[in-house]
């Protein structure tokens, strides 16, 4: 199963954007040590909001904000996707993704598999 681990950081704390030597030595380890057991299938970090922009659609239209993303505090800071037996074994390569830093959030989601296809059509169906 294909999980997608998201990390979510903190933009007021400066240390999020700015990694220490010794942060940059822990996490290319860590990387090191997925990408070797296997189930590491991408991953990277992202830039600051600021360098980003916000795509909203609702009944009025298409609107484009440009970052920084002022409403949010946390806001997506990398990703990874990993190939995992279950939800447990991704919960627990998010565990330990998220002692390498200070503060984190990492939201773990199943990714749709084409298999899954089937059911939730069959679910849209039978309402």
């Amino acid at each position: 199963m294909r999980y997608l681990m998201i990390h979510k950081l903190d933009e007021s704390i400066p240390e999020a954007w700015n990694p220490s030597p010794e942060f940059i030595e822990k996490m290319g380890a860590y990387m090191e040590e997925v990408q070797a057991s296997g189930v590491l299938l991408a991953g990277e970090g992202v830039h600051r909001s600021s360098e980003g922009a916000l795509i909203r659609k609702d009944a009025k239209g298409v609107s484009v904000t440009d970052g920084p993303f002022s409403e949010a505090r946390e806001v997506i800071g990398g990703f990874a996707l990993v190939n995992v037996a279950d939800k447990a074994e991704a919960i627990e390569y998010g565990r330990r993704f998220a002692e390498l830093f200070p503060e984190v959030s990492v939201e773990i989601r199943r990714v749709v598999e084409e298999e899954d296809l089937a059911e939730l059509l069959g679910d849209q169906t039978a309402g």
